[in-house]
C-alpha cells in the first residue's frame, strides 16, 4: 500500500491545513504542464494521496490499513491480497474476463485533465480586483474536425481485427498449462473501431495542443498565493472529450511604496525634525489618489498615523476595507548654520544641562511620557 503521507511530505499527524499546502505546493511541482509529460504518474499520484487524506472517512480507512482508493476498495500494509476485485483482473488477463474482468472497447471521448497556470499581479488590483490575461499551452478542441478525429466526417468503421471487442485474444502456454489471454487491440488501440480517414491536423485525436490567453477575474482582496478555479477552461480530452478545470496560482508582486499586512496597508514617511515637534499637514500618495494627513505635534520615531478605510478589501466583507497606516520616520539635520546651532545649544543647556545619564530599559519608553518631555521643551524654544 502506497505510503500517502510520504507522497505528499507530511507528518501523519498533519492537519487539513498542513495537507492541503502541501498538495498544493506537489501538484504545482508534479504538474505535467510545468513539469513536462514525463511527470504526469507522479502527478496522478499525488492527487491519489490528496484524495485521501483530504477526506475524513477515507483518511480513517487508511489510517487503519485500508486504502480506499486500491481496485477492490481496500488493501493491506505488508503484503497480502488487496481485494477480490485485484483478483479480478489477474483472472481477467488470463481468461478473457471469465473470472470478472470485464473488458471491452475503451471509448474514444474521454474527458480533459485539468491544467495548471500561474500569474502575478499588482497590490493595487489585490485591493481592488480586476482582470489579468493568462497565457496557456494545453489542449484544445481541434476546429477542422470538431473533435470528431475524421478528416471528412465519417463515423468511426467497426475494427476487422477485433470486430468490435477492443482486445484480442490468444492462448500461451504457462506452468500451468494452456491459459487465454487478453489484450488490447494494436489495430484499434482499445476502441473497437476505427478512424479509416483521420483528419490531418489532430490524426484522430479530435484535439490539439494550442496556446490561447485566458481573462481570469481576480476577487477584490485576494491573498498572495491564492489558488483560483476556472470550470471547463482546462485541457480538451481526447476525442473532443469534456475539457477539465483550470486552476490559476496568483501571487502579488511586491509595491515600491506600500506593504500589507492582512488587510492594512503600511507605508513609511519621512519628516523633518520640526514637523514632528510643532506638528504639520501633508499629502500622500494612496490607492486612492492623494490624502492628507496630519503630524501631530510631539510625534516620536515610529509612531503612526492611520487613515481608516484605505486598505485592502475584505473578501468576506467587500463593502469594507482595513486601513493605511503610515509609519513617522524622524529626519534629524545633519548640518546646522550658526543661528540653528545657537537655538539647539540653548534648548541643550535649558532641558539636558543637569542630565547625568540616559533612561535604559527593556521596553520602549510610554508615549505620554515621550511626549510631554523632550520634544514640548524644543516646542518653546524654537518659538
Amino acid at each position: 500500500m502506497a505510503d500517502y503521507y510520504e507522497v505528499l511530505g507530511v507528518d501523519k499527524n498533519a492537519g487539513d491545513d498542513e495537507i492541503k499546502k502541501a498538495y498544493r505546493k506537489m501538484s504545482r511541482k508534479y504538474h505535467p504542464d510545468l513539469a513536462g509529460p514525463e511527470y504526469e504518474d507522479k502527478f496522478k499520484e499525488v492527487n491519489n494521496a490528496y484524495e485521501v487524506l483530504s477526506d475524513p472517512d477515507k483518511r480513517r480507512m487508511y489510517d487503519a490499513g485500508v486504502d480506499p482508493n486500491a481496485p477492490g476498495g481496500g488493501g493491506y500494509p505488508g503484503g497480502g491480497f488487496s481485494g477480490m476485485g485485484d483478483m479480478g483482473d489477474i483472472f481477467g488477463q488470463f481468461f478473457g474476463g471469465a473470472f470478472g474482468g470485464g473488458q471491452g472497447p475503451t471509448p474514444r471521448t474521454q474527458p480533459g485533465r485539468d491544467a495548471l497556470a500561474s500569474t502575478t499581479i499588482d497590490l493595487k488590483t489585490a485591493v481592488f480586483g480586476g482582470t489579468a490575461q493568462v497565457r496557456i499551452n494545453t489542449f484544445g478542441l481541434c476546429q477542422q474536425c470538431s473533435g470528431s478525429g475524421s478528416n471528412n466526417g465519417a463515423k468511426p468503421v467497426t475494427c476487422p481485427q477485433c470486430h468490435g471487442q477492443g482486445f484480442t485474444q490468444k492462448v500461451v502456454r504457462t506452468m500451468l498449462g494452456q491459459m487465454m489471454t487478453s489484450a488490447p487491440c494494436d489495430r484499434c488501440e482499445g476502441h473497437g473501431d476505427v478512424i479509416e480517414n483521420p483528419c490531418p491536423s489532430c490524426m484522430g485525436h479530435g484535439r490539439v495542443r494550442t496556446t490561447r490567453t485566458v481573462g481570469v477575474n481576480i476577487p477584490a482582496g485576494i491573498k498572495d498565493d491564492a489558488r483560483l478555479r476556472l470550470s471547463g477552461q482546462g485541457e480538451v480530452g481526447e476525442g473532443g472529450g469534456a475539457a477539465g478545470d483550470l486552476y490559476i496560482d496568483v501571487r502579488i508582486r511586491a509595491d515600491k511604496q506600500f506593504t500589507r499586512d492582512g488587510d492594512d496597508l503600511h507605508c513609511w514617511i519621512q519628516v523633518p525634525m520640526s514637523w514632528a515637534v510643532l506638528g504639520h499637514d501633508l499629502d500622500i500618495d494612496t490607492f486612492d489618489g492623494t490624502r492628507t494627513i496630519t503630524i501631530p505635534e510631539g510625534c516620536q520615531q515610529e509612531d503612526t498615523v492611520t487613515v481608516k478605510g484605505l486598505g485592502v478589501t475584505r473578501m468576506r466583507q467587500p463593502d469594507e476595507r482595513g486601513d493605511l497606516i503610515a509609519h513617522i520616520a524622524v529626519v534629524t539635520p545633519t548640518k546646522l548654520t550658526d543661528r540653528e546651532r545657537e537655538l539647539m545649544e540653548e534648548f541643550a543647556a535649558s532641558h539636558d544641562g543637569d542630565a547625568s545619564h540616559v533612561a535604559q530599559g527593556s521596553k520602549p519608553a510610554a508615549a505620554g511620557a515621550r511626549k510631554g518631555g523632550f520634544f514640548s521643551k524644543l516646542k518653546d524654544a524654537l518659538s
